[in-house]
């Protein structure tokens, strides 16, 4: 099994920063592809950015491509998901998602095997 914990969700204005952290834990060693979606009100849930556990082959959906950075700290078994110039069409539930699937990137939530709880992010003056 593994455990995955959501964390750094908060509000912020536009234009503004925030990093979402999700710690892994449990057999870290199962897992091939982490991938961060977010699910905003009345809205269906949806792929934001994934990466390979190894670091590499990060993948990004076309509205945050260039805002937001996906990464790894392999010290830690943590992924982070930095958010800059944040647009309030940002705000949604964003939850994390391991897949021991080998593929370079994972779009479709069927293909996750574990999920965090989510945390809320939301961009408004």
């Amino acid at each position: 099994q593994v455990q995955l914990v959501e964390s750094g969700g908060g509000l912020v204005q536009p234009g503004g920063s925030l990093r979402l952290s999700c710690a892994a834990s449990g057999n870290i060693f199962s897992i091939n592809y982490i991938g961060w979606f977010r699910q905003a009100l009345g809205k269906e849930r949806e792929f934001v950015a994934g990466i390979r556990w190894s670091g590499s082959n990060t993948y990004y959906v076309d509205s945050v491509k260039g805002r937001f950075t996906i990464s790894r700290d392999n010290a830690e078994n943590t992924v982070y998901l930095q958010m800059n110039s944040l647009k309030p069409e940002d705000t949604a539930v964003y939850s994390c998602a391991a897949s021991k699937l080998p593929w370079t990137f994972l779009t479709a939530a069927r293909l996750y095997d574990y999920w965090g709880q989510g945390t809320q992010v939301t961009v408004s003056l």
